[in-house]
């Protein structure tokens, strides 16, 4: 059992580093792309007055209340989920969580939010990995949808064309079809060791399927109908014209990029998603350039700041994390062997 313990946790590491080179690798190709064609455009066009400031103000303010109603929407999930917890908590990791995939390489703030939640509580951490993979599932089915009906409908600067919108939408049937597929063979009695696996991780999806993640779901395109109201704003703050439609197409393109392998920040992706978002929306050289450094600040700066700030006031910093992290691995192994139902459970939590 050991010995299948340690070829267990060096293939993950293995996997880890892997995905790590591809990120780095994915993100320097991207970054040098973009790099090249900033290096052949017009200065950036920036606020310079004190109406675009005010822009520019409303923008972080709509950016502080989207990460408020991301850390709601997280303690919703939880709470359907049956995963107990403080409500602060949903809040604070949230933005914590924002700022490690910002900082650290295979979207290490999400580990982060599970690792320091199931410190606090009683759930098993493959529980709160389930709610984590719901939240992700939510804003990529969004994603997708908004992609598909705003190509197809010719919205006016719509990313891609139809060809990607077919694509999207393909995706998310393809995904639908091979779930209830899933789901009928599970009633006829397969797949059961598989779903013995997967069961605690896959527990909070099946809100997915009932009444109760329709409010969820909707809040979620809520979410990134005010990203796009964001944009819209930080434009205007440099004094480009853009509407919101197409504000919400850039938007939408990046953050579908941002979903590729990158290094931490998405650094490259992101960047050439809203470029390409830009571009289709008739935005052009200095006023595309300007548009990409706004984001960039507004969309990462302060909750990287924020994030940082709330992890060391709020939760001891890395170092706590990591102390707390040790001593419960030391202290589980002094528990007296007549309680193996309680060291199984303990492990299950690891």
């Amino acid at each position: 059992m050991r010995t299948l313990h340690v070829d267990r946790r060096r293939l993950l590491t293995g996997r880890a580093r892997a995905s790590t080179l591809v990120g780095a690798v994915v993100s320097a190709i991207a970054l040098a792309a973009v790099a090249w064609w900033i290096a052949h455009q017009d200065s950036p066009r920036l606020p310079g007055s004190g109406g675009g400031f005010a822009w520019l103000a409303g923008s972080l303010l709509l950016i502080a209340g989207n990460f408020a109603l991301r850390g709601w929407r997280w303690h919703r999930i939880m709470r359907l989920a049956g995963v107990e917890h403080r409500r602060r908590d949903a809040f604070g990791l949230t933005l914590v969580g924002y700022m490690g995939n910002n900082v650290l390489p295979a979207r290490g703030g999400e580990l982060m939010k599970i690792g320091l939640l199931g410190a606090r509580t009683s759930a098993r951490r493959r529980e709160v990995l389930g709610t984590v993979l719901v939240e992700r599932l939510l804003d990529a089915g969004v994603l997708l949808v908004l992609f598909a009906v705003m190509t197809w409908a010719g919205l006016e600067g719509a990313p891609g064309g139809r060809s990607g919108a077919t694509a999207a939408a393909a995706a998310l049937i393809a995904a639908a079809a091979a779930l209830a597929l899933y789901l009928r063979l599970r009633r006829a009695g397969r797949f059961e060791r598989f779903a013995a696996t997967i069961r605690p991780v896959a527990g909070a999806s099946r809100m997915l399927a009932r009444s109760q993640g329709v409010p969820v779901a909707l809040l979620t395109l809520g979410i990134w109908w005010i990203d796009g109201i964001t944009f819209l704003c930080l434009t205007r703050s440099a004094g480009t014209e853009l509407g919101l439609f197409p504000a919400l197409g850039v938007i939408v393109l990046a953050s579908l990029a941002a979903a590729i392998p990158a290094a931490p920040g998405y650094v490259g992706t992101f960047d050439a998603g809203m470029l390409l978002g830009l571009h289709a929306a008739g935005v052009e050289g200095g006023d595309a350039v300007g548009a990409l450094l706004l984001a960039r600040f507004a969309f990462f700066v302060p909750v990287t700041l924020v994030g940082l700030g709330t992890l060391l006031l709020g939760y001891g910093g890395i170092h706590r994390r990591r102390s707390v992290s040790t001593t419960w691995n030391r202290s589980s192994s002094k528990i007296p062997a007549a309680s193996s139902s309680n060291i199984s459970d303990q492990r299950s939590r690891t």
